[in-house]
C-alpha cells in the first residue's frame, strides 16, 4: 500500500498517430500511390518497389484475401473501415496489423484511400487503455477528478458528480470550494499543492467531506493523488482519486470506541469513578455532552428501585460545548425525571430512546423548560438515552447530546451507545456489589470498634481510624482504652493479618478477648500469651472448617498492650510483633522505648516479655498500626522521621496531633487500615493517695478502720466512712487470716474511692454461697454488696484485693 506510485512522464498515445504508425495511399483500384518511411520500416517493402503496384499482389497472404475483400466492401459501403488484418512482410513472414482506412477525394469522381497501419498488439493495448480510461470516467465507483495547476477542475467522472449532485460537464472551471465547505477544502487543497510542488503522491489519506448543499451530513473519503506531466516534463496538473469510506470509517470508529471503553471503564471498584470513566469515553468520541444518572440506591451499593419516577443521582457529566455544564444538573444533585421525558420513558420501557431532532421532541421540554431553552440556544439538537442495565437490573441511564457537530444521531450511533453502555453497566454493577459488600464489612468493622472511649483521669486520649481504600477491602486494625483497677488504664492497638470480612470478624473476637483479659487484671505479657493461644485455636477451627491446612484464610495478628498507672507514673508494656509506641516527653522530644519485640500472635510456643518505663506527667504516648508508617515507596525509617516531625511540634490539642500525623504520613487513599491512639498522661496528686503498712496482729483491722475514717474525714468524704470501714475491715481481716504479712492498705481518691489491701499470698479470694452451718464465707458477699466493683490481681510480691466505692454526687451535698 505504501509503495511509491510511478509518475506519468508521457501520456499514452494513439498508435495511429502519424509519428508512430505506417501510412499508405491507394487509388480506387487498390494501386499504391503513396508509401511512408514508417511503412517501409514496418513491412520491409521500399517505396520504389511498391509504388504503382496493386497492394494485394505483395501484401496479402493467401489466408488474408477473404478478410481483405470483406474489409474493402465494408469501406466502400460505410466510407471507411478499421480493424485487424494479416499481411505479408517483405521477408515472407505473417504480420498482424491494425488498419484504419478513410476515403480521400481527389476531385471529380476520383477516389483514393488513406490507410494508416500499426502493429496489432499496440492497437489492442491502446483499445484497452482507452476502455480503462473510459471506464474510470463513466463507470468507476471511485471518484476521479483532474485539476489544472491552479487546482481548478478540468474533468471529473460520474462518481464525483454523484457526490457533488451536479452534472459532470458543469464542473469544468469550478473549484472545490464551489461545492465543499471551506474547512474541508483548505485541507485537501493544501495536500494537492504539496503533490504539485514535490511530486510525491498522496496515498489513501482519509478526511472529512461535507457538501455546501448538505453540511449536516458528514462523509469520510479516502484521497489519493499524483502529479501529471507531458512528454517534455511540463506540469499539466494533478489527478485525485476519491473513495467514499464513510461506512468503513464509522465501523472502525465504533470498534475503536469499544476498545477504549473496554480499556478505560471499570479500572476501579468505585461506582462514581466508573461513571466518570464512562462519560470520558463517550465525549467526544460519540457525543458532545453526556450525563450519567444512577438510581439513588445504587450509589450506596444497594439494589435499585424499580419504576420511572424514582430519584436519580447525577453521578458524572462531561461536555465539550462551552457553558455546556451550566445547562446540566450538577454532579451530586438528586432529582426525578418527569413523566413523558425521554429519560422517564427509557426507565419505564427499559429500552434506549433516539431523538434525532430535539426540536421535534416536546417531551424533552417537560423536565425543565428553562434549561431546555438554554440548551437549544447552545446548539443541542439530537439526543440518545440508554438504560444502564446489567443482570436484569436497571441501574440508571446515560444521556448523550450533540450540539457542536451538526450531524444528528443515527441508528448506528444508537447501536454503538448501547454497546459500550452495556459494558459500563456490568462494571458499575460489579462496583455496586463490591460497594454493598464493602459497606457491610465496614459496618461490621466499625460496630466492633469502640464508638466512644471511656472517660477516666489517668490519660487524655484522642484517636483516628482510617479504613483502607475500598479496592483493598476492610482490614482488622483496632484500638482500645480499657479502665482497669486502681485508677490504671490499659491502652491497646492491634492489627489482624489480611483484609475483608474474615479479618474484621477476627478483630472483633480478639478485641472482646482483650476486654475479658483486661478485666482479669492480668499483666501485659500474660494477656498476650492468652491471645496467642486464642489465635492458635481460631486457626485450628478454620483449618477444620475448610477441610484441611490448605485454607486460604490465614489467621494471625500483632498487638501492643500497655497499662499506665497514674499513681506511680509507670507504664508496663508488652508487644507481639508490633511496632513500639512513640513517647514524647514534656521537653517535646520523641523517643522509641527499647521493648522486647515478641513474636506475632499465632506462632505459638514462644514467650512474651513486658517492660516497665517511667513516664513523666504530661507526656504524649502514641500507639499506631503499621499502616501509618509503611506506605508504598517509603521505608520505615522515613515514616518514623515524619511521625517525629508531626509529634514534636509545639504543644497542641490531641485532636490536632492526630490530624498532623495523618496529614504528614498518609496519602489520600491509604492501601491499608490505620489505627492511631494518642494519650497524654496525667498523675494523681500525692494528697489523693494514702498508704499504711499494717502489723500482723489481731488489732490490724481496727487500725485500718481508724486510719480510713481519719483520711476520709480529711478528704471530706465522711459519709463514706461507715461503708469504707466495713470493707477495709473485712479485707484486712482476710489478709491477716489467710495471706500473711506484710499487709498494706492503700486508699485512692479518683472518680471513685478505691480501697486496696495487699498481702504476700498468691491465693485469690473468690465469692461463694455460705451455708447456714458455715462459720465464714460471708465477708466477700458483704463486700460485693457494698461496692460497685471488686476484684483481685496478682503482683510479683503477692496479690492485691481492691474495691471501688462511688463518690457522692454534688446533688447529695
Amino acid at each position: 500500500m505504501d509503495a511509491p506510485v510511478p509518475e506519468f512522464t508521457e501520456r499514452p498515445e494513439d498508435p495511429f498517430a502519424l509519428r508512430r504508425a505506417a501510412s499508405a495511399v491507394l487509388d480506387d483500384e487498390g494501386t499504391v500511390v503513396g508509401w511512408s518511411e514508417r511503412a517501409e520500416a514496418l513491412l520491409g517493402h521500399p517505396a520504389r518497389e511498391v509504388l504503382g503496384q496493386r497492394a494485394d499482389t505483395f501484401l496479402l497472404a493467401a489466408d488474408g484475401r477473404a478478410a481483405a475483400a470483406a474489409a474493402v466492401a465494408a469501406a466502400r459501403r460505410e466510407a471507411g473501415w478499421s480493424g485487424l488484418l494479416p499481411v505479408r512482410h517483405h521477408d515472407g513472414q505473417r504480420v498482424e496489423l491494425g488498419l484504419r482506412v478513410r476515403p480521400v477525394e481527389r476531385g471529380g469522381s476520383r477516389h483514393e484511400w488513406y490507410v494508416v497501419a500499426a502493429p496489432a498488439a499496440e492497437v489492442v493495448q491502446w483499445e484497452i487503455d482507452r476502455s480503462v480510461l473510459d471506464g474510470l470516467f463513466r463507470r468507476s465507483p471511485i471518484g476521479l477528478a483532474v485539476h489544472a495547476p491552479d487546482l481548478s477542475i478540468l474533468r471529473i467522472n460520474r462518481a464525483i458528480a454523484g457526490i457533488s449532485r451536479r452534472p459532470a460537464a458543469a464542473h469544468r472551471g469550478l473549484r472545490m470550494e464551489d461545492f465543499l465547505i471551506g474547512q474541508d477544502v483548505a485541507t485537501i487543497e493544501e495536500r494537492l499543492r504539496r503533490v504539485l510542488e514535490t511530486g510525491e503522491p498522496l496515498i489513501f489519506t482519509e478526511q472529512s467531506c461535507r457538501l455546501r448543499a448538505d453540511p449536516g451530513h458528514e462523509r469520510v473519503v479516502s484521497v489519493s493523488a499524483f502529479r501529471m506531466r507531458d512528454a517534455s516534463g511540463a506540469v499539466l496538473g494533478v489527478t485525485q482519486m476519491v473513495e467514499d469510506v464513510t461506512d468503513r470509517h464509522r465501523a472502525q470508529h465504533r470498534l475503536a470506541v469499544l476498545n477504549r471503553a473496554s480499556a478505560r471503564i471499570g479500572t476501579t471498584l468505585d461506582v462514581s469513578q466508573t461513571a466518570r470513566e464512562l462519560a470520558e469515553v463517550a465525549v467526544p468520541d460519540l457525543a458532545d455532552a453526556v450525563s450519567v444518572d444512577l438510581l439513588e440506591p445504587v450509589t450506596r451499593g444497594q439494589d435499585p428501585t424499580r419504576g420511572s419516577y424514582v430519584p436519580v443521582h447525577r453521578t458524572a457529566v462531561r461536555s465539550v460545548v462551552p457553558e455546556g455544564l451550566d445547562v446540566m444538573y450538577p454532579v451530586g444533585e438528586v432529582f426525578r425525571f418527569a413523566p413523558g421525558t425521554p429519560q422517564a420513558r427509557c426507565l419505564t420501557a427499559r429500552q434506549p430512546i433516539l431523538e434525532p431532532e430535539l426540536a421535534a421532541s416536546p417531551g424533552w421540554y417537560i423536565q425543565d423548560p428553562e434549561r431546555s431553552e438554554r440548551a437549544l440556544r447552545l446548539g443541542a439538537h439530537s439526543l440518545i438515552v440508554v438504560p444502564l442495565a446489567a443482570r436484569g437490573l436497571v441501574l440508571g441511564l446515560v444521556s448523550l447530546w450533540r450540539a457542536e457537530r451538526p450531524q444528528a444521531f443515527e441508528q448506528d450511533d444508537l447501536v454503538l451507545a448501547q454497546e459500550f453502555v452495556s459494558r459500563a453497566a456490568i462494571c458499575i454493577d460489579n462496583a455496586r456489589r463490591y460497594t454493598q459488600e464493602h459497606y457491610g464489612a465496614l459496618t461490621l468493622q466499625r460496630s466492633l470498634l469502640p464508638r466512644e472511649l471511656p472517660e477516666q483521669l489517668a490519660v487524655e486520649v484522642a484517636h483516628r481510624y482510617l479504613p483502607a481504600d475500598p479496592a483493598a477491602g476492610v482490614g482488622g486494625d483496632w484500638f482500645d482504652v480499657i479502665p482497669v483497677s486502681s485508677a490504671r488504664v490499659a491502652l491497646v492497638v492491634g492489627d489482624v493479618v489480611g483484609h475483608g470480612l474474615h479479618a474484621a470478624a477476627t478483630m472483633g473476637r480478639l478485641r472482646t478477648a482483650v476486654h475479658t483479659l483486661a478485666n482479669l487484671d492480668l499483666a501485659p505479657d500474660e494477656v498476650l500469651s492468652h491471645l496467642d493461644d486464642l489465635v492458635n485455636r481460631l486457626a485450628e477451627e478454620q483449618e477444620s472448617a475448610d477441610g484441611g491446612p490448605q485454607s486460604p484464610q490465614v489467621i494471625g495478628a500483632t498487638c501492643l498492650y500497655a497499662v499506665y498507672d497514674p499513681v506511680s507514673r509507670r507504664c508496663n508494656i508488652a508487644r507481639a510483633g508490633h511496632l513500639p509506641p512513640a513517647v514524647v516527653g514534656p521537653d517535646g522530644r520523641m523517643t522509641l522505648p527499647d521493648l522486647p519485640a515478641g513474636p506475632p500472635l499465632g506462632l505459638g510456643g514462644l514467650p512474651f516479655e513486658s517492660a516497665e518505663i517511667d513516664i513523666a506527667e504530661g507526656s504524649l504516648l502514641a500507639l499506631y498500626t503499621d499502616g501509618l508508617l509503611e506506605v508504598r515507596g517509603r521505608d520505615l525509617d522515613a515514616g518514623l522521621e515524619l511521625l517525629r516531625e508531626a509529634l514534636e511540634r509545639p504543644a497542641r490539642g490531641l485532636e490536632e496531633c492526630c490530624k498532623a500525623a495523618v496529614d504528614a504520613l498518609l496519602p489520600d487513599h491509604p492501601r491499608d487500615d490505620v489505627a492511631l491512639l494518642v494519650a497524654r498522661t496525667r498523675a494523681l496528686p500525692p494528697e489523693s493517695v494514702a498508704s499504711w503498712d499494717l502489723p500482723a496482729e489481731p488489732t490490724a483491722a481496727a487500725e485500718a478502720r481508724e486510719a480510713t475514717a481519719a483520711k476520709l474525714t480529711e478528704w471530706g468524704l465522711e459519709e463514706l466512712a461507715f461503708t469504707a470501714e466495713l470493707v477495709v475491715s473485712e479485707l484486712v481481716t482476710n489478709a491477716y487470716r489467710y495471706g500473711g504479712t506484710p499487709i498494706t492498705l492503700r486508699l485512692i481518691r479518683d472518680r471513685s474511692l478505691i480501697c486496696e489491701v495487699s498481702d504476700p499470698s498468691s491465693t485469690a479470694p473468690h465469692l461463694r454461697r455460705a451455708h447456714s452451718t458455715d462459720e465464714g464465707g460471708r465477708g466477700l458477699l458483704l463486700v460485693a454488696q457494698l461496692t460497685d466493683r471488686w476484684g483481685a490481681r496478682h503482683t510479683r510480691e503477692g496479690k492485691t484485693v481492691w474495691t471501688e466505692l462511688p463518690l457522692p454526687s454534688p446533688a447529695d451535698g
